[in-house]
């Protein structure tokens, strides 16, 4: 089957360890399903594995990519009876873990310790013609949906969701500060927030992602510099928004601090502009912030969003697709950050 693959990982360029090339399928073993992909897409945590960066050692060749869709083409052994029919158009749910914690039990899977998503570890990606995946980890699609904006939804928009409405615990009328207007999850936070009745706020240094952010919903959009957090504060009648989510890190950290209001939220979902600003210990302490992280989301969560788009009250931002053969353009463009929400590879 043609894949999307790490040859090699680290190194000073991640994308030179990028491989597109024929793998042997997968044969998939007893409780495991295989998934006929037909649309794909890319996320950050792509580039981290090139880079080496992974929650568990990657072996090369590790193929790539956490979300995809597409139809169910076979069980390994004896299916569940409420498992999805062969042939069904299906999302995956990309997380895997031990299954019989307690937080497993309660349907808390981002508590296991045992947490993976795929193409961790011993776990293969997405990004390829076929993918073996545990047959509980099956959303059926309905027709609705189709599969480009389907593979949007199991990293990006899941994020979001949680990050919005429970690590946030944000509800309408309240208001949310979206660091980095343009990316997956930011414009997933955009376009979810709005739907909620929440007024958003967003930052970018680019003038043009700063109109996508308004074209999307936002109430305002500002540069990134130390006089923004005072706008924002000032758009919000002087007292600050209820909460921020802050994809970027370090260039961001010091305006989503000063942004939030006391006893608001800050949420990280990831730190593409670096993981290590200056705590400012005395600013949270001393306001009362919340730092909360968050990562992914249930399937409970995920099957919400794909109801979501089934009504047409959701559609995922899709900023280019390719072919799956053209993935080194795709990545390229991912890394380059010159993003318009996602990127969606086809097989």
């Amino acid at each position: 089957m043609l894949a999307v693959y790490a040859s090699a990982v680290g190194g000073d360029n991640p994308l030179a360890n990028l491989a597109v090339g024929e793998l042997p399928t997968p044969e998939p073993r007893p409780g495991w399903a295989l998934v006929r992909v037909r649309a794909a897409s890319l996320n950050h945590h792509d580039i981290w594995t090139l880079r080496g960066v992974s929650s568990s050692p990657v072996t090369p060749p590790q193929i790539l990519g956490c979300d995809a869709a597409g139809e169910v083409e076979a069980y390994g052994g004896e299916p569940a009876p409420n498992a999805p029919p062969v042939g069904t158009r299906v999302v995956v749910y990309p997380v895997t873990t031990c299954g019989h914690c307690p937080s497993c039990l309660a349907d808390e899977p981002l508590a296991c310790r045992s947490f993976h998503m795929l193409s961790e570890g011993s776990l293969q990606g997405a990004l390829a013609e076929y993918v073996e995946i545990p047959a509980t980890n099956l959303v059926a699609l309905p027709d609705q949906v189709s599969f480009a904006d389907a593979a949007c939804l199991p990293t990006a928009y899941l994020t979001a969701y949680r990050a919005l409405f429970v690590r946030a615990g944000l509800r309408p009328g309240m208001s949310l500060l979206v660091q980095g207007a343009s990316g997956g999850v930011a414009t997933a936070c955009i376009l979810l927030a709005r739907l909620a009745g929440i007024t958003v706020y967003a930052t970018s240094r680019d003038e043009a992602k700063r109109r996508l952010a308004v074209d999307l919903g936002a109430e305002a959009a500002f540069p990134v510099g130390r006089e923004t957090a005072r706008a924002v504060v000032g758009a919000t009648g002087g007292i600050g928004v209820d909460a921020v989510v802050d994809t970027v890190g370090e260039p961001t950290w010091d305006l989503s601090l000063r942004a939030v209001r006391p006893g608001g939220v800050v949420v990280v979902p990831g730190s593409t502009g670096g993981p290590n600003p200056p705590a400012q210990l005395n600013r949270i302490f001393f306001r009362s912030i919340t730092v909360a992280g968050t990562t992914m989301g249930t399937r409970g969560e995920l099957r919400r969003l794909v109801d979501l788009t089934a009504t047409g009250a959701l559609r995922p931002l899709i900023g280019a697709t390719h072919a799956l053969r053209d993935a080194q353009v795709a990545f390229a463009e991912m890394a380059a950050g010159d993003l318009r929400g996602k990127i969606v590879l086809e097989a």
